[in-house]
């Protein structure tokens, strides 16, 4: 078996299948998507034609329970739909994360009688589409404070703010968000909760115009005194926390799923590499591919031990959390690991597999070089390089996050 065969095996056969026992994603339409993917890129348009065969097929309700009309998958079966999906269509794939992450955390609170999400589950099993609005200029704490104000008034709050990254931004009703309320100033909170389209006061700025990642159209949204009943607020916890079931069931599925997206990009690079060196025919090998050069295997290879080993361990921690194992506070600094160590792995392929692949993968209109382009935005989704090692090294040394931060 070779690598390539290795890797339709990890990702083809272990699909999940509908209510209906047939392939959500079957072969045609993944080929179809991967056409379209490139034009949407080039255009820097939304993928608007994938998206429409998305719903068609089910796949913003694949993971609500069964008993509201999904498809009942959990985090690790979501995830590698996910993966699968970002092999032809990266920008859809993560930019789907982002409605994804809220229904599979519902999906569990609903499982664990858990409360905070309720509306969700009813909504998008309507056909709803939700999406995420958390990254805020200037906060380096994402989710634990924010530039963005909560103000309480009777039956909700009125929020106010800027957001940026917010994917699917043509299409979305809701937001996920979360805001500061300051109106303790000895105890300050963040609130998190749902904006929606229509409410007066939200504006969706079309300004999405970057390297990668182009087709997900993630806009920027802006708060004006927006209304948010009671009912759409998941939690309010206090400032520099993240201390409620959704939230944290929330940031377990967020970090899976946009980790699952970069592993299939990464499989991708790996694929077109290996079809590169068993094309191409070498004069210095007396015609024999080159495949058969030793430094190019060794290329490969450790291509493929980066790619093996963070797979493992994201497919090993969505296990764990389907299977209900307690780690504990060690939760945060697992999902974080797995973050880091997923961003690294799938820069270092793709930059690998451009060498091995030569300079055909350069060209503007290759595949190489689009998921070049997209492994890039791997680095953005949070917590940050910064942020993430002082999680992890405050998690390791026992220091009391509540705490002074230095």
């Amino acid at each position: 078996m070779t690598i390539t065969d290795t890797i339709d095996a990890d990702t083809t056969t272990k699909q999940p299948t509908s209510a209906r026992g047939r392939p959500v994603l079957d072969q045609a339409m993944l080929d179809q998507f991967r056409e379209w993917a490139a034009v949407d890129d080039r255009n820097n348009e939304f993928f608007h034609d994938t998206h429409a065969r998305l719903v068609e097929i089910g796949h913003y309700t694949c993971n609500l329970p069964t008993e509201v009309g999904g498809g009942g998958l959990d985090l690790l079966e979501t995830g590698r739909r996910q993966r699968l999906l970002a092999r032809y269509a990266p920008a859809p794939a993560l930019a789907t994360c982002m409605h994804l992450y809220w229904t599979g955390a519902a999906a569990d609170l609903h499982r664990m009688g858990e409360s905070g999400l309720e509306h969700v589950l009813a909504r998008a099993a309507d056909g709803e589409i939700f999406a995420s609005g958390h990254a805020e200029a200037g906060n380096d704490l994402p989710l634990m404070l924010s530039t963005t104000t909560a103000e309480p008034v009777p039956g909700g709050w009125r929020i106010t703010g800027r957001k940026h990254f917010g994917s699917l931004g043509p299409i979305w009703d809701h937001l996920g968000f979360h805001a500061m309320d300051t109106s303790d100033p000895d105890g300050p909170k963040i609130v998190h909760g749902f904006a929606a389209r229509p409410e007066v006061g939200v504006t969706v700025v079309p300004n999405w115009d970057t390297i990668a990642m182009r087709a997900s159209q993630s806009h920027d949204t802006v708060f004006e005194s927006v209304f948010v009943p009671d009912e759409h607020v998941a939690a309010v916890v206090p400032a520099g926390t993240l201390d409620a079931p959704s939230v944290g069931a929330a940031f377990v599925w967020a970090d899976s799923l946009i980790n699952n997206v970069y592993i299939g990009i990464a499989e991708r690079a790996v694929e077109l590499a290996v079809a590169s060196l068993r094309q191409r025919r070498s004069i210095g090998l007396d015609g024999r591919t080159l495949a058969h050069n030793p430094m190019l295997q060794h290329q490969v290879a450790e291509m493929w031990i980066d790619l093996e080993s963070v797979r493992g361990y994201v497919d090993n921690l969505a296990r764990d959390w389907v299977d209900g194992v307690d780690h504990g506070a060690e939760w945060d600094l697992k999902t974080t690991v797995a973050r880091q160590r997923t961003n690294e792995m799938t820069r270092r392929v793709v930059d690998t597999a451009m060498d091995v692949a030569g300079g055909s993968s350069v060209r503007s209109t290759a595949e190489l070089s689009r998921l070049l382009r997209d492994s890039r935005a791997g680095a953005y989704p949070p917590p940050a390089d910064a942020f993430a090692h002082e999680i992890v090294a405050k998690g390791v040394l026992g220091i009391d996050p509540d705490g002074p931060r230095w």
